[in-house]
């Protein structure tokens, strides 16, 4: 929504633009109005594009051909006279439909729930202080802060610009960040691109900071304009769900093949052809597994889901089912490997150390002002100091010492700055003072003391004192210590330069002091990093931080041993590609590396053959985490560009919730290759059953109804239920898997065909069984024991190494529900009178009822010992996943 003007906003001073939003630009909106104004606004959103609803998910369970087919079939056969037959066959497919229709739906919802959650935020003055809200509450004259890594959220008019660059590429085209400034413009004819004292939603701040006031959101912005043709955007595959629909094309055309070679033998047989002709549908229909890429949506979005609840959001569903493929995690430390609390524990000042504030006198009187000034966290009455960690470390340092910082800054207000930058290492800002102006800078002891002549604020006064590589041996000692060391440095200024560039503003310098920050790591560190080494995973630690910090964190941590290579960004730079490429795989610990030269390393992996997961959290972050496999970005600390770039989210920025989620993306690809195993095998029994039993002289063994019933109660509740088994043990002591590997691989296709076969065979024995004996019931018997096989098969391949006894029937109890629910409505088909004439069975003695369930049963120890040999061929060891 916007606001009503009768000038462009681009063309109207700050001042206006803000008495025309009604809006206070120091305060930003009152509380109460914005309640009230989002009531009348509403939700600062994009149209989204049109969901399939209930009646199309419906709708298209009957697109199939087959299935259509089969609905013809029931319908020919009602009018010939067989109108039970019909009505069972009909009222059968309904229920199908009805549970894809659950099945999509609940997709659909959960893939809508982690598309609600990955909501960005953003951060407005509301009452005089900052606010972090969901982006989809900005509302007309909210004040919204900005800085470098921001994704901006709503049309901005800006009212204050330091070194602000946008990329607006996405909206213009425009390949390179434009610069933005705050004066008004006279063009009201002015194209976006031309208009630099505005931001538009859906693009990135690369640089600098500002401030600006929401004038359109929703609909209303520019990119909102053009929403429209996201209508007819379609959610894309994953991987897996592509391969398994090509998969199931080629089975769809060797299962018809089988159909025709059913449908010719009975006929051949004299079997009637109208029951032939159904009998090779129902057949068709079960055994072509058209709702494995739904169910597999399914299992990834539940498992998404699950992620969410330990602290990893998905937002590229492939992510999931190919997190189990990493082979290498590439980390950031800080608040990754680290708890992300820094907090000042010494500092350096006239060449000593000194524990905390320092002692009192100029030199501290200076170092402190200069870490209040410089500095972007923001003091809050409510909740005390916000920002990026590093400056909160240090402001709260100043207040700590009794320091006044809120005074510090009145007496000596901002009046220009050159934001942190990872060429230069260091970042610095120009205030005000009584006495003119001074600029203080800090950033990398090396980058700043290059750039110093001389000691607080005495260019070329020669003090004695003042020795580069004194100080540089001090920042060493330091970072070996573990601490992040940072330089403070300040020069006066009559008036301002003209010229305000790095290399004016940043030179003859006069040096303060060295500043020690602590960030201790985490706890849960060390053990995550062991549990990658056990899953074949190797962690490596890439840092800008001092080599000398790097290396004594990921020493503590595991990541390195005492003697293991270690590169700097400024080696690396003079490193080529193929050099890289034989340094990369024994280099575990990289420092002082800028955020550009992380995808030379996830490259470099790569042309290995390693599967790379990388974190990152910065606006120079995003190529990598766009080039690695798994790009992983920070919730916390991160950059809306990082968040935007990344396949996933850690919402604690904890290294061990990654791992975590590499337990978890394999378990959830183990589920699914367990369900597609049950399906496929489920299938194989059913087709060899009915393509083998008329080979060998046996009627055909099942009737249609039949066919189709087995289908619905085997393929439903418990093939679902698999999605809630457990890890297996060992699931974190087994290599990763190789990104290309069939989903098909280490025997599962084999055990398909086989122990399909093995069901068939079971089947067919029964039928030949009872039918030799002179036995009515005959195709009741083959009818259960085909489904009391599929339930054994159920419970014996809830795990691909380990026996059935030692997992126990209790560790998932949703399966054992629906086993016994599937069992109870088997034995209510046979055994209840009505149901007894709608699928043509008759009742059994408890003598054959339990020859049944003992021939079934005979799939247990099969499957059984299929795994001990499988066993033999790979090796994990047995600990508790």
């Amino acid at each position: 929504m916007t606001a009503r003007m009768t000038e462009p906003w681009h063309c109207r001073p700050a001042q206006q633009a803000a008495q025309a939003l009604g809006v206070d630009v120091r305060s930003g909106l009152s509380s109460e109005r914005a309640a009230r104004e989002l009531a009348r606004h509403g939700p600062n959103r994009l149209i989204e594009p049109r969901r399939r609803g209930l009646g199309r998910i419906l709708l298209g369970q009957f697109s199939d051909f087959m299935i259509l087919v089969l609905i013809a079939a029931a319908v020919i056969s009602g009018l010939l006279g067989e109108l039970t037959d019909s009505i069972a066959i009909l009222v059968i497919i309904a229920l199908n439909a009805v549970i894809g229709v659950v099945q999509e739906y609940r997709a659909e919802r959960a893939l809508e729930a982690l598309k609600r959650l990955a909501v960005p935020q953003a951060t407005v003055r509301r009452d005089g202080r900052p606010v972090t809200l969901p982006s989809e509450d900005l509302l007309p004259g909210d004040l919204l802060l900005l800085e470098a890594g921001n994704l901006v959220p709503a049309d901005v008019r800006l009212v204050e610009a330091a070194g602000l660059q946008a990329d607006e590429a996405a909206l213009t085209g425009e390949s390179t960040p434009v610069a933005k400034q705050t004066e008004a413009l006279d063009d009201p004819g002015l194209g976006v691109a031309d208009r630099s004292n505005m931001l538009f939603r859906g693009t990135l701040v690369t640089y600098g900071r500002g401030e600006g006031l929401v004038v359109a959101t929703g609909m209303d912005t520019q990119i909102g304009q053009v929403a429209q043709l996201l209508e007819r955007g379609e959610r894309p595959e994953t991987p897996l769900q592509r391969r398994l629909a090509r998969f199931g094309k080629r089975l769809a055309v060797l299962v018809l093949l089988i159909c025709a070679i059913v449908f010719v033998s009975g006929l051949l047989r004299g079997v009637e052809p109208l029951l032939m002709f159904l009998t090779a549908v129902s057949l068709a229909v079960a055994a072509i597994p058209e709702a494995l890429p739904a169910v597999v949506t399914i299992a990834l979005a539940m498992g998404a889901r699950k992620l969410v609840r330990q602290h990893a959001l998905i937002r590229q569903l492939p992510a999931v089912e190919t997190l189990g493929s990493v082979t290498v995690i590439c980390s950031d430390k800080t608040g990754t490997l680290t708890e992300n609390r820094m907090r000042v524990e010494a500092v350096v000042l006239d060449g000593r150390r000194h524990p905390g504030g320092g002692p009192p006198g100029e030199a501290a009187d200076a170092l402190f002002e200069a870490l209040a000034l410089n500095n972007d966290a923001r003091l809050d009455g409510r909740d005390g100091v916000i920002g990026e960690p590093t400056e909160v470390a240090l402001l709260r340092a100043v207040i700590d010492t009794g320091r006044d910082a809120e005074a510090l800054r009145g007496a000596a207000p901002r009046v220009a700055e050159l934001p942190f930058d990872a060429a230069r290492k260091m970042m610095t800002t120009v205030h005000r003072t009584a006495t003119g102006l001074r600029a203080y800078t800090k950033g990398a002891p090396e980058a700043v003391t290059a750039r110093c002549v001389g000691r607080l604020g005495r260019p070329g006064g020669g003090a004695p004192s003042f020795d580069r590589a004194e100080l540089l041996r001090q920042a060493e000692d330091l970072a070996a210590d573990g601490y992040r060391v940072l330089a403070v440095a300040c020069r006066d200024w009559p008036t301002l330069p003209a010229t305000r560039s790095s290399e004016k503003l940043e030179a003859d310098l006069g040096f303060i002091g060295l500043v020690a920050l602590m960030d201790p790591p985490r706890p849960e560190a060390a053990e995550a990093v062991a549990t990658c080494r056990d899953a074949g995973i190797v962690p490596i630690m890439i840092t800008g931080d001092h080599p000398a910090t790097a290396r004594a964190v990921a020493e503590r941590l595991g990541i390195a041993r005492p003697g293991d290579a270690l590169l700097n960004g400024q080696d690396l730079a003079a490193l080529s590609d193929r050099e890289l490429d034989a340094l990369v795989a024994d280099t575990p610990v990289y420092a002082r590396v800028a955020p550009e030269q992380k995808i030379r390393i996830v490259s470099a992996l790569q042309r290995r053959g390693e599967f790379v997961a990388m974190t990152g959290d910065g606006v120079n972050d995003a190529p990598a985490l766009r080039r690695a496999d798994i790009g992983v970005a920070m919730g916390g600390i991160g950059t809306d560009v990082a968040r935007e770039a990344a396949h996933m989210v850690l919402l604690d920025d904890n290294f061990a919730t990654i791992v975590a989620a590499v337990r978890e993306g394999r378990r959830i690809f183990d589920n699914i290759r367990k369900f597609i195993r049950y399906t496929m095998t489920s299938n194989s029994g059913e087709i060899w059953t009915l393509f083998l039993a008329p080979l060998l002289g046996l009627p055909i063994p099942l009737l249609p109804i039949q066919i189709l019933w087995i289908n619905l109660v085997t393929d439903g509740l418990p093939g679902l239920a698999l999605s809630f088994e457990p890890g297996e043990r060992g699931l974190m002591r087994r290599p990763p898997r190789a990104p290309g590997e069939s989903v098909f691989a280490h025997g599962m296709g084999w055990h398909m065909l086989g122990i399909g076969l093995f069901i068939g065979g079971l089947s067919i024995a029964a039928q030949a069984w009872a039918y030799r004996s002179g036995n009515d019931n005959w195709q009741t018997v083959v009818f259960n024991v085909l489904t009391f096989a599929q339930l054994f098969h159920v419970l014996a391949i809830r795990s691909e190494q380990q026996p059935l006894w030692r997992i126990g029937l209790l560790s998932n109890r949703p399966l054992l529900a629906a086993v016994t629910l599937t069992f109870a409505l088997q034995l209510l088909v046979t055994y209840a009178p009505p149901l007894q004439r709608v699928f043509n069975t008759q009742a059994l003695s408890p003598a054959e009822l339990a020859v049944c369930l003992a021939i079934a049963s005979l799939v247990l120890p099969v499957v059984e010992l299929e795994k001990r040999f499988t066993r033999r061929g790979r090796r994990y060891r047995d600990v508790p996943a």
